[in-house]
C-alpha cells in the first residue's frame, strides 16, 4: 500500500473524524451522514480524576470493601507471621545455639502444625477477599454498562451519524473488559502488596537493622526501573486501545458493506487495508506488551541481586557478629518477600494502564453533550392534529455551510406533501428537523400552532411515524417487530396493520407466520419484505404525522404497485411527508416541493408543476435526471 493511501486510511479511521465532529461537520452520506471513528477521545484525561470516577462505582459496596480490606490485612498478617515463625523453629528445634530442644520431634511437629494453621487461616482470608471482590467488581461493571447504555440513549442523533458503530461497540466490549480485569484482581493486589510491603519492612527492621539498610538501598533502583518502564508502557497501551477500536470500526463497516465489496470486486483492497490496520495494531501491541512484560523480569532480576547481597552480608554477620541462623533465614525470606509486592504491582502496570485508557474512552462517551432537555415551559401535546408549518427555516449541519435556506411551507391534516430534488438538496434534512433530530438555526417549525422547541420531545416523536429507506428489524418475531410501532397494540391490530401494508400474505407463507423469528436484521427476508414490515410498523402507530423517506426505493415495481392502495390507506387522515426519486409515487400529492441547493425553487401539485415547464417538468418528462 502506497503512502498516500495509508494517509487517507488513517484519516478516515482516526482522530481526523473526531476533530470534524467537534467542529460540527457531518460525515459523508445521506443527510447528516456517518463519520468514521471517535478515536481515543482527544487529550488524555487526568489520571486522578479517571480513578476517582472509576472507584465511584464501587463506593456503594463500602461495607463489602471494608470486609475485603480486613481480609487483605489478615491475609498479609498471616503470611508475615507464618514466615517469622521459622526463626524460633530453627533456633529452638533445628539449629539451637546451646543444643536445648534439638531432637524434640514432638515440639517441632507442634510448631509446624501451628504454622500450618496460620497459613490455612490466611488462605481462607484470601479466598474470601477474592470472592467478595469479584461480586463488587462485577456489580460495578454492571452499573458502568448500564450508565454507558443509558447515556447513549440520551445522545443526539448527530453522535450516531458521525461516529462509527464498531468503534462505539468497542467501548462496551474491549474497554469495559479491561476495566473489569483491573477491578477483579489489580485493586486487591495493590492493597495487599502495600500492606505486605509495610509489614515486611517493619519486621525486617525488628530482625536486623543493618540488613534492612542493604535492602533499602535497592529500593531507589526498583523505583527508577519501574518509572522508566511504566512511563513508556502507559503511552503504548493507550495507543493500543485506540488502534483496537479503529480496527473494530473497520471490520464492522466491511461486514455491513459486504455485498457492495463483492459487487465491485473490492475484496483485495479491503484485505490490504485491513492488513495495514492490523499491522498497525500489532506494532502498538508489541510495544505495549513488551514494556508491560519486561517489568516482571526487570524487577525479578533486581530482586535476585538484592537477595544475593542480603545472603552474603547476612552470612558475614552470622560468622562475625553472632547473628542467629533463624534470623538470617527469616530475613532472607523477607528480602525476597519485600521485593515480591513490588514485582506484583509492577506486573499489574499493563493492566492498570490498559484499564485507565479504556476508562478514559468510556468516560469520553459519558462526557458527551446529551440531547438538550425539554425547556421549562415545554408543553405536552399527546394528541396532535397534524398542522405542520415551516417559516423561514435555515439550517446547516456545519455552521460554515448552510444546507437549508429560508424554507417555508405548511401541511394541513390529511395532506400529502412531497419533496423531490437532487441528492443533497435537503429533502431528508427537512424531515430530520421536524423530528427535532437536529435543531434549526433560525426560523420556526410549528405543529398545531406550537413551536416544536416548546413541545416535549416524547410527545413530538410519538406523534410522528417514519418509514426510512434503510430498513431495520430487531431480533424477535414478526409480530414483535410490527408491534414495535405501538407496544400496546393487540394481535388483531398487528394483523390489520400488516394487511394495510400488504404484508399479511407473505407473512402467512412464512414457516411460523407472525411468530417467525427474525435474526440478523431480517436476513431471512427479501429487502422488499423487510420494507413492508417497516411500513406495517408505521401503520400500527396512531401517529397523525407520517414521514416516508424513500420508503418504496427498495421495493420492485410490481411490489410497489401492489402496495399503492395500502399506502393510500396508511396515509388517510395523516399529514404525510414523502421523499421520493420515483416521481410516479408523488403524482397524487397535494403539494410537491422541488428543492435545489437547499431552496424550494418550485411548488404546487403535479398538474401545476407540469404547466410551469420548469425543473419538475424536465424531470418528469425525462429531459433531465435526478443526480
Amino acid at each position: 500500500m502506497d503512502e498516500i493511501r495509508k494517509e487517507r486510511l488513517v484519516k478516515k479511521y482516526s482522530n481526523t473524524a473526531v476533530e470534524q465532529n467537534k467542529k460540527g461537520m457531518p460525515g459523508p452520506g445521506r443527510g447528516p451522514g456517518r463519520g468514521r471513528n471517535m478515536g481515543p477521545g482527544g487529550k488524555p484525561k487526568n489520571t486522578k480524576e479517571t480513578l476517582q470516577r472509576l472507584f465511584g462505582y464501587i463506593k456503594k459496596d463500602k461495607w463489602k470493601l471494608i470486609l475485603v480490606f480486613i481480609c487483605v490485612i489478615v491475609s498479609a498478617a498471616t503470611s508475615l507471621a507464618g514466615s517469622y515463625m521459622l526463626r524460633p523453629i530453627i533456633n529452638t528445634y533445628i539449629a539451637p545455639e546451646n543444643g536445648a530442644g534439638k531432637g524434640n520431634v514432638a515440639g517441632l511437629l507442634g510448631a509446624l502444625a501451628l504454622m500450618f494453621a496460620v497459613y490455612m487461616f490466611g488462605i481462607a482470608s484470601t479466598y474470601l477477599q477474592h470472592r467478595i471482590m469479584i461480586g463488587v467488581s462485577q456489580g460495578a461493571l454492571n452499573t458502568l454498562r448500564n450508565d454507558l447504555f443509558c447515556k447513549m440513549q440520551k445522545l443526539p442523533v448527530r453522535f450516531f451519524d458521525t461516529n462509527n458503530h464498531g468503534e462505539i461497540m468497542s467501548r462496551f466490549t474491549n474497554d469495559v473488559d479491561t476495566i473489569g480485569e483491573m477491578l477483579n484482581n489489580t485493586i486487591i493486589q495493590l492493597i495487599s502488596g502495600g500492606i505486605t510491603l509495610i509489614g515486611t519492612f517493619c519486621l525486617m527492621l525488628y530482625t536486623n537493622v543493618w540488613l534492612t539498610m542493604v535492602t533499602v538501598v535497592m529500593v531507589p533502583l526498583f523505583m527508577k526501573a519501574g518509572q522508566f518502564v511504566s512511563s513508556r508502557s502507559r503511552k503504548y497501551y493507550k495507543a493500543q486501545q485506540a488502534a483496537l477500536g479503529t480496527l473494530n470500526g473497520y471490520v464492522e463497516e466491511m461486514v455491513t458493506g459486504q455485498k457492495v465489496i463483492k459487487v465491485f470486486c473490492h475484496e483485495d483492497m479491503a484485505v490490504e487495508e485491513f492488513e495495514y490496520l492490523n499491522y498497525d495494531l500489532r506494532d502498538k501491541q508489541i510495544k505495549a506488551q513488551f514494556f508491560g512484560g519486561i517489568m516482571g523480569p526487570v524487577m525479578g532480576n533486581l530482586s535476585q541481586v538484592s537477595y544475593a547481597l542480603t545472603a552474603t552480608i547476612g552470612g558475614i554477620l552470622c560468622v562475625a557478629r553472632g547473628f542467629d541462623i533463624g534470623g538470617l533465614t527469616v530475613f532472607v525470606n523477607y528480602s525476597r518477600q519485600f521485593s515480591r509486592p513490588i514485582n506484583e504491582i509492577s506486573m499489574q502496570i499493563n493492566t492498570i494502564f490498559s484499564a485507565l485508557a479504556g476508562a478514559e474512552r468510556v468516560f469520553d462517551i459519558m462526557d458527551r453533550e446529551p440531547e438538550p432537555e425539554d425547556s421549562k415551559d415545554a408543553v405536552s401535546l399527546p394528541n396532535m392534529e397534524g398542522n405542520v408549518t415551516l417559516e423561514h427555516v435555515t439550517f446547516g449541519y456545519n455552521p460554515n455551510k448552510v444546507i437549508l435556506k429560508d424554507i417555508s411551507l405548511y401541511a394541513k391534516p390529511g395532506q400529502k406533501i412531497a419533496f423531490v430534488g437532487s441528492t443533497g438538496a435537503g429533502k431528508t434534512t427537512i424531515t430530520n428537523l421536524i423530528n427535532r433530530f437536529y435543531d434549526i438555526d433560525s426560523g420556526s417549525i410549528t405543529i398545531d400552532g406550537v413551536d416544536i422547541r416548546k413541545i416535549k420531545r416524547d410527545d413530538l416523536r410519538r406523534n410522528i411515524a417514519m418509514v426510512l429507506q434503510d430498513t431495520h428489524l430487531f431480533t424477535g418475531t414478526v409480530r414483535e417487530n410490527i408491534r414495535y410501532g405501538r407496544l400496546d397494540a393487540t394481535d388483531d391490530e398487528v394483523i390489520k396493520a400488516a394487511k394495510t401494508a400488504s404484508a399479511h400474505s407473505f407473512i402467512m407463507r412464512l414457516e411460523h407466520g407472525y411468530d417467525t423469528m427474525l435474526e440478523g436484521d431480517g436476513a431471512n427476508l427479501s429487502q422488499g419484505q423487510r420494507q413492508l414490515l417497516n411500513i406495517a410498523r408505521a401503520a400500527i402507530s396512531k401517529a397523525p404525522i407520517l414521514i416516508l423517506d424513500e420508503a418504496t426505493s427498495s421495493v420492485d415495481t410490481r411490489t410497489e404497485r401492489h402496495i399503492e392502495h395500502g399506502m393510500d390507506r396508511l396515509m388517510e387522515n395523516r399529514t404525510t411527508f414523502v421523499i421520493a426519486h420515483r416521481l410516479s409515487t408523488v403524482r397524487n400529492a397535494n403539494a410537491i416541493m422541488v428543492l435545489e441547493n437547499g431552496e424550494i425553487i418550485e411548488r404546487g401539485d403535479h398538474d401545476d408543476l407540469l404547466k410551469m415547464k420548469g425543473r419538475y417538468y424536465n424531470l418528469y418528462t425525462g429531459l433531465s435526471e435526478l443526480d
